[in-house]
């Protein structure tokens, strides 16, 4: 699975003869998993039709602040577009524009949603040779570097002048190469394994019942899935649930019982950098387990439960270089508890629920946490989605490590 995949790409293009190529860029793009929106200056319209990209994208064009129709007039926020994107991709770049965006020049939306945007901004400049080797063109690249803007090389070969250099807009493969391969060597999990453990346990009576709990899998999934999105290698073991995992990049073993989620993480652990312990184990099963389905002959029903093993204070016994995290689910003295067992099962960190907190809990999309980490620094954090709530786990930990 490529990076790219459910990625927000916004495409600023501009006037210049390579903007046929962006019916194709926005094509591969799409296979790649992205979401685009294309945003282009007026001028470029009589290069590529708007249609044509917001066929190909399956969203509307943006080329103006605003659209007239016969009753109303819609403003386009440039705002909202900036902010929505996770890259923007200025391609073809002209002369003309990557001069506007260097000295802050604002004449047209795409240019508003540039100063707008707060993340990385790639650009794939295309001019003929004279522009490209131009002084003022020089210094519009020396400024842009030095913006944080991330220059895709534009590619020697022959220019719509009939003159043979640089300036070609770089092929739509190969910018979307280079784009990959530069959040790649910057994912700051790459070439890390993370262990997550995930959902409940159910632990048999008979053959049909069970002892279990109510937890959904969902914050150990959103743990997984971001970890992998920062480019972690992701292990995941996960007791039942329903849920699936997109990333290629995880690697999901499913058990069912406490016993197995014992052996499944101790199989794995060896080899781990950070191992997450989102799972509700369950923390008895039942010593016999019935043959044959029991029959409902009596009004009470007996069953002699043993502890099962304490998978957390397992591995925090025997952890070198791993980086452990727990989760402490409490009802009452909720620091109190959590930061006791942090210092007995041996963590780094603790992830602390408290079902007191609305927004926390099973089965739920959102969570409340808060961290505590090895020193006792306490980190509170708002009711988020699970998604959020899991950058937030994996952005403490790797300032806690790798910062």
């Amino acid at each position: 699975m490529s990076v790219l995949s459910g990625k927000k790409i916004v495409l600023g293009i501009t006037a210049g003869i390579a903007a046929y190529k962006t019916t194709y860029l926005v094509r591969q793009l799409i296979k790649k998993g992205a979401q685009v929106r294309v945003v282009m200056t007026p001028s470029s319209q009589e290069f590529v039709t708007p249609l044509t990209l917001a066929t190909l994208s399956k969203n509307p064009v943006y080329s103006s602040f605003t659209n007239q129709t016969e009753d109303t007039l819609d403003w386009n926020n440039h705002v909202e577009i900036g902010l929505w994107a996770d890259l923007l991709l200025v391609a073809p770049a002209t002369a003309n524009t990557l001069s506007k965006m260097a000295n802050g020049v604002c004449d047209n939306l795409l240019l508003a949603v540039y100063l707008s945007a707060k993340c990385p901004v790639y650009y794939a400049p295309a001019m003929d040779l004279d522009m490209y080797q131009h002084p003022t063109t020089k210094n519009s690249f020396v400024k842009l570097s030095e913006y944080g803007n991330i220059q895709i090389p534009a590619a020697y070969g022959e220019l719509a002048s009939g003159l043979i250099g640089e300036g070609r807009m770089a092929e739509p493969e190969d910018i979307i190469a280079f784009i990959e391969k530069d959040i790649l060597k910057k994912l700051p999990l790459k070439n890390k394994t993370v262990l997550i453990t995930a959902g409940p346990t159910f632990e048999a009576i008979d053959p049909v019942r069970f002892i279990g709990n109510h937890s959904s899998g969902k914050m150990g999934f959103a743990l997984a899935e971001q970890a992998a999105n920062l480019g972690a290698n992701v292990i995941l073991v996960s007791g039942p649930t329903h849920l699936s995992v997109v990333n290629k990049q995880i690697k999901r073993i499913d058990v069912v019982s406490a016993q197995q989620m014992y052996e499944a993480v101790h199989t794995n652990f060896s080899t781990c950098d950070i191992a997450i312990f989102s799972a509700a184990v369950a923390d008895f099963t039942p010593k016999k387990v019935a043959v044959q389905k029991i029959k409902k002959k009596e009004d009470v029903l007996s069953l002699e439960l043993v502890k099962t093993k304490d998978i957390l204070a397992s591995v925090g016994a025997i952890k070198e270089k791993q980086f452990l995290v727990g989760f402490a689910l409490e009802t009452q003295n909720e620091l109190e508890n959590a930061k006791n067992k942090l210092k007995k099962k041996n963590l780094d960190l603790i992830v602390l629920n408290s079902l007191n907190d609305s927004g926390a809990g099973f089965g739920k999309d959102t969570n409340k946490i808060t961290l505590i980490t090895k020193d006792n620094k306490i980190i509170p954090f708002s009711v988020k989605p699970k998604t959020q709530v899991a950058n937030d786990i994996l952005q403490q930990i790797i300032d806690l490590t790798y910062a």
